[in-house]
C-alpha cells in the first residue's frame, strides 16, 4: 500500500543463509546462558556471546545499531528490553532476558531467551514459561494462519487463557520482519487487534517476540536512552525466535530442530527450507 514500508520476500537460498546465521546465534546464546551464574557480570554474558560470533566469522547486528554499545542486550529483573551489559553483578534469583543477533553474509538472525539465575522464584518461572509458550503459540499461528495479525491474536489468546494471576503483554515493543536488516516491515504485534496485517506468504521471515510482565505494562526508558524498565518495577520476560515461511511450510531459523519439538503439541510440523 502507498506509504507503507515495503516487505522483503526472500528466496529459499536467502532463507538458508539466514538459517546459517540462526545456527551461529543458537551457539552464541547457549554460551551466554551458560555464563549467567551468580557472581558473573552482565558484561561477562556479552563477552561469552561475542566470542562465539568471532569464532564463527559472524558479526553482531546489535553492536553499533543506532549507537548501541554492546553485542547483546541483557535485561535484568524490571528491565524489559535493551539492557546494556556492564559491571552489574548477577545475584541468585535474578531473571534476565538475553537478546542477540548474528549476521552471516549480510543476512540476519534474531533471538532471545529468558534465564533465571540460581534459585527461581516460582512466579518468575511461571512468567518465563508462559512467555515462551506464548511465543510458540504465535509461531504456530504463523504456520496455520492467513495474516500476520493472527500471530498476535494467538499470543494474546494463550496468555489470557493461563490460570492464575494475569500477566501483562507489552504493547510498546513488538516483533518485526527480518532479512538483510534486523528490523524490517511488517510489525508483528503480540496482542489481538482488529487489523489483520499483511498476508502470511512464502518468503516472509519474521521475528516473533512476546514480552510479558508480572505487573502493569507501562514502561519508561532510562537515562542511557536504551534500557526500558517497568514503571511499577515488576519483573519481565522476553522470548524470541526468527521464523521463515516458505512454500512447503515454516522453519524456525533460530531453533536447533527448526521448532519441531515445541510445535508438535500445537499441531504443526516444521519443514526444512527446500534446496531450490
Amino acid at each position: 500500500m502507498f506509504g507503507q514500508p515495503r516487505i522483503q520476500y526472500k528466496t529459499n537460498a536467502q532463507m538458508r543463509t539466514m538459517r546459517e546465521a540462526g545456527l551461529v546465534l543458537i551457539r552464541a546464546l547457549d554460551a551466554a546462558v551458560e555464563s549467567a551464574v551468580p557472581g558473573a557480570t552482565t558484561a561477562d554474558i556479552d563477552a561469552a556471546f561475542a566470542a562465539v560470533l568471532k569464532d564463527a566469522g559472524a558479526t553482531s547486528n546489535f553492536l553499533g545499531y543506532h549507537g548501541y554499545p554492546a553485542t547483546v542486550c541483557v535485561s535484568v529483573n524490571e528491565e524489559v528490553v535493551h539492557g546494556i551489559p556492564g559491571e552489574r553483578v548477577l545475584a541468585d534469583g535474578d531473571i534476565l532476558s538475553i537478546d542477540g543477533g548474528a549476521v552471516v553474509n549480510g543476512w540476519h538472525s534474531d533471538s532471545a531467551r529468558t534465564v533465571i539465575v540460581g534459585t527461581a522464584d516460582p512466579e518468575d518461572q511461571r512468567l518465563s514459561d508462559v512467555t515462551e509458550q506464548a511465543m510458540w503459540h504465535g509461531i504456530a499461528a504463523a504456520a496455520k494462519g492467513r495474516f500476520v495479525g493472527d500471530i498476535g491474536a494467538a499470543i494474546d489468546d494463550y496468555v489470557s487463557s493461563v490460570p492464575g494471576k494475569p500477566l501483562g503483554i507489552l504493547e510498546d515493543y513488538v516483533g518485526h520482519g527480518i532479512g538483510t536488516e534486523m528490523h524490517q516491515a511488517p510489525d508483528v504485534l503480540n496482542y489481538r487487534t482488529s487489523h489483520n496485517g499483511p498476508k502470511l506468504r512464502p518468503g516472509l521471515c519474521l521475528a516473533i517476540e512476546p514480552m510479558l510482565v508480572r505487573g502493569q505494562i507501562e514502561t519508561v526508558t532510562l537515562e542511557d536512552d536504551w534500557t526500558v524498565v517497568t514503571t511499577d518495577k515488576s519483573r519481565a520476560s522476553q522470548w524470541e525466535h526468527s521464523v521463515a515461511i516458505h512454500d512447503k511450510g515454516i522453519w524456525v531459523l533460530t531453533s536447533p530442530d527448526g521448532g519441531a519439538t515445541k510445535l508438535a503439541p500445537l499441531g504443526v510440523t516444521p519443514v526444512p527450507i527446500p534446496e531450490n
